[in-house]
């Protein structure tokens, strides 16, 4: 466990962010990438955040490690970890804090892995900066990482380069390293993409294990409703840098509210679906660069009415643990 490791209030959220809006700033214009994004995540609770590809999700992850791009910037809102204001921590601050308080998987482990660096001198380096351990403890905590892993053979597999791996093996170094220090927030950025089925299972049964001993918070983001069905306690539902919908997950899938909610199950795959049963999201994202409506799904939505061009709306809880953002909803 982390010497920073301390027992938060149990009404006290360990992550909340409000009105969070966030810009690129790009040849072309401004990229309004996030827009009043605000939620809060509980100590050990597993928040899914699910949407199409361009919706916000992971440059989210990244304002939260903060990891922004050098274009990137913070128009308005508040991001406060363990108690910590986040957007106005220093650099040094955040690189303390980054693998020891909150970790991240990232979404292609083959990249995020140094090439030319064994894999399990890579969780060493973790373990060196933020311990006190020797070069010898260093090394046995890291195969010891790897072995809660379920990695076959950790001592040999310590020695091993990302590409003598397969892609399944490397996402569970990544995951080792990133539990390496027990974080307080582990953000697993679409973790089980291009994994078979049963390597799949195995990656989120580790996060889950991890929320059971450790009490780790976990925000999973993925574009799979169902993965986030299955494992997640809460989700957040986003759409082109605005958060839509967020309700507990047996709430959500049994009554979605907003319409792109539902045209995002209706898209999703189920054990006992055809190819027939399933329903295209029409359109597309908008153009983030151009000047947007209150809703940014307006020009994919059949409940579309004038106010949903002109006037401001937000978050809004219509039932308990259930808001959304939606003049018309379902």
């Amino acid at each position: 466990m982390s010497a920073a490791f301390k027992i938060e209030p149990a009404d006290e959220p360990l992550l909340a962010v409000e009105a969070l809006t966030l810009d690129f700033r790009t040849r072309q214009g401004r990229v309004q990438a996030l827009d009043q994004v605000s939620f809060t995540l509980a100590p050990g609770e597993i928040l899914g955040i699910v949407g199409e590809s361009g919706s916000g999700k992971s440059v989210l992850a990244y304002a939260i490690m903060g990891l922004m791009d050098p274009a990137a910037e913070v128009r308005a809102g508040s991001l406060r970890f363990i108690g910590r204001d986040m957007l106005h921590e220093s650099d040094a601050s955040l690189s303390q804090m980054r693998g020891r308080d909150i970790a991240m998987v990232f979404q292609s482990p083959r990249t995020a892995l140094n090439p030319i660096r064994k894999v399990g001198l890579q969780i060493e380096d973790v373990l060196r900066r933020h311990t006190r351990l020797s070069s010898k403890e260093a090394r046995i905590s890291s195969i010891e990482a790897l072995r809660r892993t379920r990695i076959p053979d950790p001592q040999r597999r310590f020695d091993a380069y990302p590409f003598e791996l397969s892609g399944g093996l490397c996402q569970r170094v990544m995951i080792a390293m990133a539990l390496a220090c027990n974080p307080r927030l582990l953000i697993a950025d679409e973790p089980t993409t291009g994994l078979d089925v049963t390597t799949q299972a195995v990656v989120m049964d580790l996060i889950s294990d991890q929320v059971r001993e450790a009490g780790t918070s976990v925000i999973l983001i993925t574009h799979d409703l169902a993965l986030a069905g299955e494992y997640c306690d809460r989700v957040l539902v986003m759409h082109a840098g605005h958060v839509v919908e967020t309700a507990p997950i047996p709430e959500l899938l049994r009554r979605p509210a907003h319409p792109y909610t539902a045209r995002l199950i209706g898209a999703t795959p189920g054990a006992d679906s055809t190819i027939a049963d399933l329903s295209a999201i029409p359109g597309s994202l908008p153009d983030l660069r151009s000047d947007l409506p209150p809703c940014r799904f307006v020009n994919r939505c059949d409940r579309v009415d004038a106010r949903c061009r002109t006037q401001p709306l937000r978050l809004t809880t219509i039932r308990p643990g259930h808001s959304l953002r939606c003049w018309n909803p379902l």
